[in-house]
C-alpha cells in the first residue's frame, strides 16, 4: 500500500484487490507485533513493580488498571469509529471525507482528553476507593494514576492517530510508533523506579516519556503531506456529523471498556468479601491473571485491528465475498492465538506467576484462579473477532449488543451467586462461564445476521453517502 515502492501499491484500493491471506498478514502482522510489545511492556511494568516495589504494589496497579482503561476507552470511542469511517470513506474513493475524519478525531481527542482526565484527576481518591481500594493499595495507585492523568492529551492524540494511520494505508508505520513507546518505556522503566528510587511513580513516568516520543512520530506523519490521509487546514475540523457517526461506532468498545470497568469494581468487591483468603492478595492474584490473559487478547485485538481497515473497504466497495472469507480467517487465528494462551497457563501456570512476585500465598492463590480462569479461553478468540466485524463494517448496534453480553449479562449474576457458594473459586468460575455464554451468543448472532442480508447492507453502504453537516 502506501509504505512500498510498487504504483500497484500506492493507494488503499489495493483493499479491494490483493488475496484477503495476504491483506491480513500485511495489516494484522503489524498491529499484532505492536500488541505483543505492549503487552510485553505491561508484563514487565508489573514485574518492575512487583519485585522492586512489593506485593501491595502489585494490588495497587490492579486497582488503578482498570481506571486507566476507562480513560482510553473514552478515547477509543473516537479512535476506533474514527478509524473505521475513514475506511469505509476510502472504500467510496472519498479521500476528501477521509480527511475530514482525521481533523474530526484530532479535535475530539484533545477535548476528550481536557475533560475526563481532568474531572479523573479531581476525584482520583473517591474514585480508585470506588475500584476497590483499601488503605494499604490506595497510595500505590494514587502515584500511579496522577501521572497516567497528567499524559492524557498526548496519550489520546497518539491512540486516535495510532488507529487513523493503520487504517489510512500504514499499518508499518503505526507499528513503529508502538514499538517507540515500549522501547521509551522498557528502558526507562527499570532506571526510574530501582536507580530513582521513585517507586510506582517511576512506572507511570516511564509510560509517559513513551508517549511523547509515540505522540511526535504519529503527529508528523499527519502533518506530511507526502502522507496519503493528513490534515488539512481547508477541510472540516468539526463536523456534527461525521462526529455523530464516530461516536456510533465507537460506542462498542467504549462500552466494553466501561462494562470491564464497571465489573472490574464488582470483581474486587466480591474477592475482597472472600473469607477464605487474604482479600488484598486476591485482588493482586487477579492483577497478574488479567496482565497474563491481556497478553494473548491483545494480540487478537492486532488481527481485528487488521482486519478492520480490509472490512471497512470491501463493506463500503460492496464486496460481500471479500468481506465474509476476511472474517472467517480473521475467527480461526483468533482461536488459534486463544488455544495456544490456554495451553501455556494449564501447563506453565507456575512460571507464570513466579514471574510477577516471590510471595508465596500470592502465587498459591493465583496458580488455582489461572487453573478455572483459563478453562473455556479458547473461545475467547472467536468472540472477539465477531464483535469487532461488527463495528468494522459500521452496525454499532450488533457489536455494542456483544460487547454487553460478556460484561453485564453474564458476569455479574454469576459474581452474585458463585462466590457466595464458593468462595474465591466462585470469582474464577463466574469469569470463565460468561466467556462461554457470550461466545454461544457471538456465534448465534453472526447467523442470524447473515440470514438477515449482510450481503445487502454491503451493497448499501458502498452506495450511501454520510451526511457531514
Amino acid at each position: 500500500m502506501a509504505e512500498t515502492s510498487s504504483s500497484a501499491q500506492t493507494s488503499p484500493t489495493v483493499l479491494g484487490t490483493s488475496p484477503i491471506g495476504r491483506l491480513l498478514w500485511q495489516y494484522s502482522g503489524p498491529a499484532i507485533i505492536a500488541a505483543v510489545a505492549t503487552s510485553l511492556y505491561n508484563i514487565i511494568d508489573s514485574i518492575f513493580i512487583g519485585r522492586g516495589v512489593g506485593a501491595m504494589a502489585i494490588a495497587g496497579l490492579a486497582i488503578a488498571f482498570p481506571l486507566m482503561n476507562l480513560l482510553v476507552g473514552f478515547c477509543t470511542l473516537v479512535a476506533v469509529g474514527g478509524a473505521a469511517i475513514s475506511s469505509i470513506f476510502l472504500g467510496q474513493k472519498d479521500v476528501g471525507r477521509a480527511t475530514d475524519v482525521v481533523n474530526n478525531v484530532m479535535t475530539m481527542c484533545l477535548i476528550h482528553a481536557v475533560v475526563f482526565g481532568g474531572l479523573t484527576l479531581i476525584f482520583l481518591d473517591p474514585i480508585l476507593y470506588m475500584f476497590g481500594a483499601t488503605e494499604e493499595t490506595v497510595g500505590y495507585a494514587r502515584d500511579f494514576m496522577r501521572v497516567i492523568l497528567y499524559a492524557t492529551p498526548i496519550t489520546y492524540v497518539f491512540i486516535g492517530l495510532n488507529n487513523l494511520m493503520r487504517a489510512t494505508g500504514y499499518p508499518k508505520r503505526a507499528m513503529v510508533s508502538a514499538l517507540l513507546s515500549v522501547a521509551v518505556n522498557v528502558v526507562l522503566a527499570p532506571i526510574f523506579i530501582f536507580v530513582f528510587d521513585w517507586g510506582i511513580a517511576g512506572a507511570a513516568w516511564a509510560t509517559f516519556c513513551g508517549q511523547v516520543v509515540a505522540f511526535v512520530w504519529v503527529l508528523h506523519h499527519f502533518m506530511s503531506k507526502k502522507s496519503f490521509v493528513h490534515f488539512d487546514l481547508r477541510r472540516k475540523w468539526f463536523a456534527p456529523g461525521i462526529i455523530k457517526r464516530i461516536y456510533a461506532i465507537g460506542l462498542s468498545p467504549f462500552l466494553m471498556n466501561l462494562c470491564a470497568c464497571v465489573v472490574v469494581m464488582f470483581l474486587n468487591k466480591a474477592l475482597l468479601s472472600c473469607d477464605d483468603v487474604d482479600g488484598n492478595l486476591a485482588v493482586g492474584a487477579y492483577g497478574i491473571l488479567n496482565r497474563t490473559t491481556m497478553f494473548f487478547v491483545m494480540i487478537v485485538f492486532g488481527v481485528t485491528q487488521g482486519m478492520q481497515p480490509i472490512l471497512g473497504y470491501n463493506m463500503g466497495a460492496g464486496q460481500w465475498d471479500r468481506v465474509k472469507r476476511t472474517l472467517k480467517m480473521g475467527v480461526w487465528i483468533g482461536v488459534a492465538i486463544t488455544s495456544i494462551g490456554w495451553v501455556i497457563t494449564e501447563v506453565f501456570p507456575d512460571l507464570v506467576t513466579s514471574m510477577f512476585t516471590t510471595d508465596e500465598k500470592l502465587m498459591e492463590i493465583a496458580r488455582t484462579g489461572s487453573r478455572l480462569y483459563f478453562m473455556v479461553y479458547p473461545v475467547v478468540g472467536a468472540q472477539i473477532v465477531i464483535q469487532n466485524y461488527f463495528q468494522s463494517i459500521g452496525k454499532p448496534v450488533m457489536s455494542i449488543f456483544l460487547s454487553l453480553t460478556r460484561q453485564l449479562l453474564f458476569l455479574l449474576p454469576f459474581l452474585w451467586v458463585l462466590p457466595r457458594l464458593l468462595g474465591v473459586d466462585g470469582v474464577w468460575l463466574s469469569m470463565s462461564g460468561s466467556d462461554m455464554l457470550a461466545f454461544i451468543t457471538a456465534c448465534v448472532t453472526i447467523w442470524v445476521s447473515e440470514r438477515r442480508g449482510d450481503r445487502r447492507y454491503a451493497i448499501k453502504a458502498n452506495e450511501e453517502k454520510f451526511e457531514d453537516k
